[in-house]
């Protein structure tokens, strides 16, 4: 086991960073956690966790702590654009003895997550920096100048993560050619499952998050943002069946972002490691991001108490998550791929198997991490 005295320095203060700052602490060390943003930056928008994720919660000790926000998630409806039935998924069913599926907002999950730590989070702190020294230590170097030295330097700063590029282990985000819209929608009509309506290369998905919101989710191919995602929103989907209308009649505010995805062949170097969507983002499609970094956290600090040695953890860490974030990249990709399907070829096979062939995504993430 690495002494609590180890000088940890975790460069991001979202899901991720917190996720590994709360599974530190756990395991006895004391991180210092950097954020560029503003504190007054929080999340928008929601996030659904799978039953994945709400074990991964447990071993942070925050299970309880989430499980009193948004709303549990039972089943999965899949629709076509015309609002007729293809197939459904019995999650309570998929993730029995796992944990419940539940969508919320991803500003409430990320102070639940900051609720949990007792220690302060620096702000508006960039990274500029990192020299990774001969004694097997880190120097960071920040925006104002400032220079500290580390013994582990954990990069959970997304996609665009500074760690990745200033330690040399990958580069930029690759485009998948996916347009993401998403909002939080009050006063829609009253919907009580997930629900995702299957188009031309298109889902609109919408699902309950508590206090009669819903969170809506859609994607369309694209490689530039829309100038009015609002009102390209309502063009791609405004033809959809129920209940996409009455949804869309609601929408006040839409977030719209490009897709993007993560895949490099070493996830550290010296004592720079990286986590999350900083090591393997993939499309929001299987709705793992969050599960993912969760369970990266956990897996990082018990291998931190099970080395003897920085560089041993970071081993021991990158091939336990390996074949994990693999398959969820691998089976992403899979069904990001029926969207290149014609809905006269696509639907019939859903219909007739669809159940087994989602549930067939989460096969091996039902099994602990």
């Amino acid at each position: 086991m690495l002494p609590s005295t180890l000088r940890v320095l975790v460069v991001g203060a979202g899901i991720a960073g917190l996720a590994v700052a709360r599974a530190l602490r756990l395991a006895g060390y004391h991180p210092e956690v950097v954020e560029k943003l503003p504190a007054s930056m929080l999340p928008g928008a929601g996030i659904f966790l799978p039953g994945n994720a709400a074990r991964a919660l447990r071993g942070l000790g925050l299970e309880e702590s989430v499980r009193a926000l948004g709303d549990v998630v039972e089943r999965q409806r899949f629709l076509d654009e015309r609002g007729s039935e293809l197939c459904e998924v019995d999650l309570g069913k998929l993730w029995s003895g796992v944990g419940e599926c539940r969508a919320l907002p991803r500003a409430d999950l990320q102070q639940a997550l900051l609720a949990s730590l007792d220690s302060e989070i620096r702000y508006e702190t960039a990274l500029a920096r990192i020299d990774l020294r001969t004694d097997g230590a880190a120097d960071a170097t920040f925006g104002d100048g400032s220079l500290e030295t580390y013994d582990l330097v954990v990069g959970a700063d997304g996609r665009k993560s500074a760690v990745r590029a200033l330690a040399a282990l990958g580069g930029p985000a690759r485009p998948v050619g996916q347009v993401v819209y998403r909002s939080v929608v009050s006063g829609g009509p009253p919907i009580a499952e997930w629900i995702a309506m299957l188009g031309l290369r298109s889902a609109f998905v919408v699902m309950p998050m508590g206090d009669g919101r819903l969170y809506l989710y859609a994607d369309e191919p694209g490689t530039s943002a829309p100038a009015d995602p609002l009102g390209r929103l309502r063009e791609v989907f405004g033809g959809f069946g129920a209940p996409a209308p009455e949804v869309l009649d609601a929408v006040v505010k839409v977030q719209v972002a490009l897709t993007d995805e993560v895949e490099i062949a070493c996830w550290s170097r010296g004592p720079a490691v990286l986590v999350g969507d900083a090591a393997h983002a993939t499309s929001p499609t299987l709705s793992e991001g969050a599960a993912m970094a969760f369970e990266d956290a956990v897996v990082l600090a018990e291998a931190l108490n099970a080395s003897g040695s920085v560089p041993e953890a970071l081993r021991r860490y990158e091939s336990r998550r390996r074949p994990r974030t693999k398959w969820v990249l691998d089976r992403t990709r899979d069904r990001d791929r029926t969207r290149d399907v014609t809905p006269a070829l696509r639907d019939p096979l859903l219909r007739g198997r669809g159940d087994r062939i989602f549930r067939e995504h989460y096969r091996l993430l039902v099994d602990p991490a």
